[in-house]
């Protein structure tokens, strides 16, 4: 039988799987032919704890143990000859993917074939991204990242978004180099290149040291906000969504900031992007952010006009965003009053949103100069 069974079937004596285990009255079992040449050589001692046996040993067959032997043996023989399963499938299909997107012998043709048909593969397949990941193919896919060629240059950013779906795998692509050709396509990527690259972004920036690592790097934080002003409707959402993952790390708030970013969250947030409003909300919790909202000419009917229409994550960044600037300028407190602010909060105490009941109250008692009781 040259299956893989566990060790339990083997006898001790000659490591065979046994055909006719029996038990030894010292209560270890062996196969029959093993410990009977054992007795006929003259030995009275259980070859396993070395304690004395009698004269006539008496072995007794050991039949539960025969019957799991013959029964794993059948398994395993149907398993060995059953069609493989998809998952087995996928995984040998993988395989040869992946050694022809690493070969350098391989034609760009071949080179998209297999970069396309990996991005199905680690669509929903956890495995098979970590079997990519751990075969090197990370590194051919940041070259193909480099090419001029639009269509290998997108699926490649595709196969290395599935990858970073992993979280152990975050940290390790940024190590390798991605954020450097994220950039690049940023700045001149085609645009399907541009929001996938900027999607990619959000995905790294899960883990909390990468936030800090893609703040820092030059350039990252100037190309989404580029993209967030010039960009089509699936470039600006995702840069506004990668820069509102990069704006919880405190530090990269002044950077985005600084970056001019303000009028142009603004003016989104007015086109109808209320994820502009989240991140607004994220850069008012700087002394930097306050300042240049205020500066923004009809910021605040902008946020009047989502607190009227908006969805219910718009509504509750619009009563934050307004509070915090309420609570530093007079004069906004007085636009805000003009506008029907304290009417329109009055009209969410019923509201199913805890955050935006509680946020409405504490704008209300910052217009009317009511201290919060604690």
């Amino acid at each position: 039988m040259a299956f893989d069974l566990p060790n339990d079937f083997r006898c001790p004596i000659s490591l065979e799987i046994m055909s006719d285990p029996v038990i030894l009255q010292s209560g270890h079992t062996f196969d029959r032919v093993s410990i009977q040449q054992w007795i006929d050589s003259g030995n009275r001692t259980c070859p396993i704890t070395k304690l004395p046996l009698s004269e006539t040993p008496y072995l007794i067959p050991n039949h539960a143990l025969r019957s799991l032997i013959l029964n794993f043996a059948h398994v395993s023989l149907k398993e060995s000859s059953r069609p493989r399963t998809q998952q087995e499938h996928s995984h040998s299909q993988s395989q040869a993917l992946i050694s022809t997107l690493v070969s350098q012998s391989s034609s760009n043709a071949s080179k998209l074939e297999s970069l396309t048909r990996l991005v199905r593969l680690t669509k929903r397949d956890s495995s098979i991204r970590r079997k990519v990941t751990e075969s090197g193919a990370v590194r051919a896919a940041l070259d193909c990242v480099d090419s001029c060629n639009q269509v290998l240059q997108e699926k490649s950013l595709s196969l290395l978004l599935n990858l970073s779906l992993e979280d152990d795998n975050k940290v390790g692509l940024v190590a390798d180099g991605v954020i450097r050709r994220i950039v690049a396509v940023l700045r001149v990527g085609s645009p399907d290149c541009k929001a996938i690259a900027a999607t990619l972004l959000t995905s790294l920036a899960v883990v909390e040291v990468n936030k800090a690592t893609i703040g820092s790097y030059p350039d990252a934080i100037s190309a989404l906000v580029s993209l967030l002003r010039v960009g089509n409707d699936r470039e600006r959402k995702e840069s506004a969504t990668a820069l509102y993952a990069l704006c919880s790390f405190p530090d990269n708030r002044k950077r985005v900031v600084d970056c001019g970013s303000v009028p142009i969250l603004v003016e989104a947030a007015d086109s109808g992007l209320e994820r502009a409003v989240e991140v607004l909300g994220l850069l008012v919790k700087c002394r930097g952010g306050r300042e240049e909202m205020s500066k923004v000419s009809g910021f605040v009917e902008v946020l009047v006009n989502v607190l009227r229409n908006g969805n219910l994550k718009g509504i509750q960044y619009s009563l934050f965003i307004l509070n915090c600037l309420c609570c530093c300028s007079g004069e906004i407190v007085d636009e805000v009053k003009r506008e029907g602010v304290v009417e329109i909060c009055f009209g969410f105490e019923d509201n199913e949103s805890e955050k935006i009941r509680r946020n409405a109250t504490i704008l209300v008692h910052t217009l009317l100069g009511i201290p919060m009781s604690s």
